[in-house]
């Protein structure tokens, strides 16, 4: 029997369970399920049909979040398993049923019949090869007419895809498809955290920062089949997913631009130490712009600070799992390391501006003509001052129950 999303079954068309043994099964396919009574039959049936057809050992199982129309009985009638979750939220659902979850492999996708279940035994066979993750493609399968709004098919999914592959190499086409397949180990190893939409996103950059073997395969998007609007709202979802994928980025976010911050500073305060700068005929770079460049450098040691903070909290809170770098700097840069670079830096700046009130004084006070030299010499107390104390906070960060970094031991 062919299955496709627009057909029509009934119980007498299939058995209502699979022949299960916990101790041989191959595949779980969990369904997250809040409200899905008009299509909920439609994915039970499919996945329970693809895996009889293809002689898969599985289990369906429904992750329900407190449905009150009545899918529960409609999923176990059709043959799945129900897992009550009392935690709301699309990864608090998945994660309670993939908990439960009894197969080698585990396949999920969304209740509302949008994907095709009959896909399961593809899923399957590409993590039989070697992946450790799967990933439905549905840009490459196609998407039927009314199944996704434009502005998620044209710009909110491509842009989250690009910005997710630029940010962690994920080299997925469809960041955000709601069926995948992936292995129990892989499962295990990752320790999400997301209870809402952002779990799908944490799947795959902790995924990939840990190197797992990433697959797609293409699938067909259908309209779905709830009969009530969806959970989804695209700008406050979108941004959802935006700000968690920046939260996972620190490099990106805190240390390029402090970086470019700090470098930009220090050019224009070194280029404008001597004197004025004349850029054309008409435009002169002058003490203006000199204080500029010293408030740059300023917010860029600030901002460089707080990617330092980021960067060793989502180690310790084992957010970050790619951090092989972060652990050999660590190791060589200790609390008094820190401490004696922001030393020096500020006894320097301080014997700087201790000269200039020296040459001031000795004027009886009278005008001050070094202001480059002021701005210079206190430029670099103000950043040894931020550094000192910054050394303190990071090694701070670094002590956890579990995990000792800088000054002890790294696990």
């Amino acid at each position: 029997m062919s299955i496709d999303s627009t057909t029509k079954l009934s119980n007498q068309d299939i058995p209502l369970s699979l022949p299960l043994s916990a101790a041989t099964l191959d595949v779980s396919v969990v369904i997250p399920c809040l409200n899905e009574a008009n299509s909920l039959a439609f994915c039970v049936k499919k996945a329970v049909v693809a895996c009889l057809k293809s002689g898969l050992q599985g289990e369906v199982i429904v992750a329900d979040n407190g449905s009150t129309d009545g899918s529960v009985a409609i999923a176990e009638a059709n043959g799945a398993r129900v897992v009550k979750v009392s935690q709301r939220g699309y990864g608090a659902a998945l994660k309670a049923g993939i908990a439960t979850a009894c197969g080698a492999y585990i396949i999920m996708g969304d209740a509302d019949d949008s994907y095709d279940f009959s896909e399961v035994p593809n899923f399957v066979e590409k993590l039989r090869q070697g992946y450790d993750l799967v990933m439905g493609n549905r840009f490459r399968g196609g998407i039927k007419p009314g199944a996704m709004p434009a502005l998620h098919k044209y710009f909110g999914n491509p842009g989250l895809s690009w910005l997710l592959n630029f940010l962690f190499g994920a080299g997925v086409g469809d960041s955000y498809c709601g069926m995948r397949g992936f292995r129990r180990e892989l499962y295990h190893k990752l320790d999400l955290r997301s209870t809402g939409m952002e779990f799908a996103l944490e799947f795959v950059i902790k995924s990939s920062q840990i190197g797992a073997r990433i697959g797609e395969i293409p699938i067909i998007l259908w309209p779905d089949k709830r009969g009530r609007p969806p959970h989804l709202r695209s700008f406050r979802d979108g941004w959802r997913s935006l700000r968690f994928m920046l939260m996972y980025a620190p490099n990106w976010l805190y240390l390029v631009p402090g970086g470019l911050l700090l470098v930009s500073g220090l050019f224009l305060v070194i280029w404008l130490l001597p004197g004025p700068r004349q850029i054309s005929s008409h435009v002169t770079l002058d003490l203006h712009t000199m204080v500029f460049g010293v408030m740059f450098t300023l917010l860029g040691t600030q901002v460089l600070s707080i990617g330092a903070f980021a960067k060793v909290f989502s180690y310790a809170a084992r957010f970050d799992r790619g951090t092989i770098s972060l652990k050999r700097f660590l190791k060589h840069i200790t609390l008094e390391t820190g401490l004696l670079a922001g030393g020096l830096i500020f006894l320097a700046g301080f014997v700087g501006c201790v000269s200039i009130i020296w040459k001031w004084a000795s004027s009886d006070f009278g005008h001050l003509y070094e202001i480059r030299q002021v701005l210079f010499w206190s430029l670099w107390l103000f950043v040894g001052v931020q550094i000192i104390f910054s050394s303190f906070f990071l090694s701070m960060l670094g002590i956890s129950r579990e995990t000792y970094i800088g000054d002890y031991e790294l696990k």
